[in-house]
């Protein structure tokens, strides 16, 4: 069942509308990431465009530019390989502007049983609903499936998110786009590595790929104490609007430590 659930819904998906585009609150490759039954997380999911395009994409659409979105993510694990997951609010912040909540966020993920190396799977699943300004589409849903592998200090995974609409004025196909890490640790809580994100367009007509957007990143993954950061400097290109984005993940530390 577990096996079906995810081929299901992506043949349900082809027959529905994809999303506009927009500036994403997260810019993260998923992992093996797994809160224990019970355990409660928090991300704090940061980014912003230092240079990109000035011009919306629709009338009353928020610019990325000089933008920060602020998006705390609550995690709860609900064992058995499931996970929960709240992003409240979509914030964003712009000098000389209020702090803006623009949306909310939830998801489900699940990770097959693995060990500390060698390859994992799963998938997630989010559905949210965002202000006007940051979507013209206020409901949109998206499904990731998930895969990856260590292998002594090398690491590397890959996302396959297909993203729709679920309701909206501006319907169009469901979109694909491939997320994917290279990673090489440099030390036993340190991993220095690429991040590319590439839209591979509508999934009836998938190709073209220069009329899609693209980034890559530098990124790296340390410990700060009991923090978590992955920190990166991207570079979009394609028909990306945001030229250069600095982004960081910061994992808050909950609860006595273990």
């Amino acid at each position: 069942m577990r096996r079906l659930i995810p081929a299901v819904l992506l043949a349900l998906m082809s027959f529905l509308p994809a999303p506009a585009l927009a500036a994403p609150e997260e810019v993260q490759v998923y992992m093996d990431e797994l809160n224990a039954k019970g355990e409660v997380g928090l991300d704090l999911h940061l980014n912003t465009v230092t240079s990109g395009s000035a011009v919306p994409d629709y009338p009353g659409q928020q610019l990325s530019l000089h933008r920060w979105r602020l998006t705390p993510e609550f995690s709860l694990g609900l064992g058995n390989g499931f996970e929960a997951g709240l992003y409240l609010p979509l914030a964003t912040l712009r000098p000389g502007e209020p702090l803006r909540a623009d949306g909310v966020k939830a998801r489900i993920k699940w990770l097959a049983p693995h060990g500390a190396e060698g390859f994992y799977w799963g998938a997630n699943f989010e559905l949210g609903r965002v202000a006007h300004r940051l979507d013209e589409n206020p409901w949109n849903g998206e499904l990731k499936l998930i895969g990856g592998w260590r292998r002594g200090r090398w690491v590397a995974a890959a996302n396959a998110n297909f993203d729709f609409v679920v309701d909206g004025p501006n319907p169009g196909p469901a979109s694909l786009e491939l997320a994917t890490k290279l990673g090489y640790r440099l030390g036993r809580e340190t991993v220095l590595g690429v991040e590319s994100y590439n839209g591979m367009g509508p999934l009836r007509g998938l190709g073209h790929l220069p009329g899609q957007e693209h980034a890559t990143y530098l990124a790296l993954d340390t410990k700060l104490g009991r923090w978590d950061l992955n920190a990166g400097i991207g570079r979009g290109y394609g028909t990306n609007a945001d030229h250069t984005v600095v982004k960081f993940v910061i994992g808050v530390p909950i609860g006595p430590a273990k």
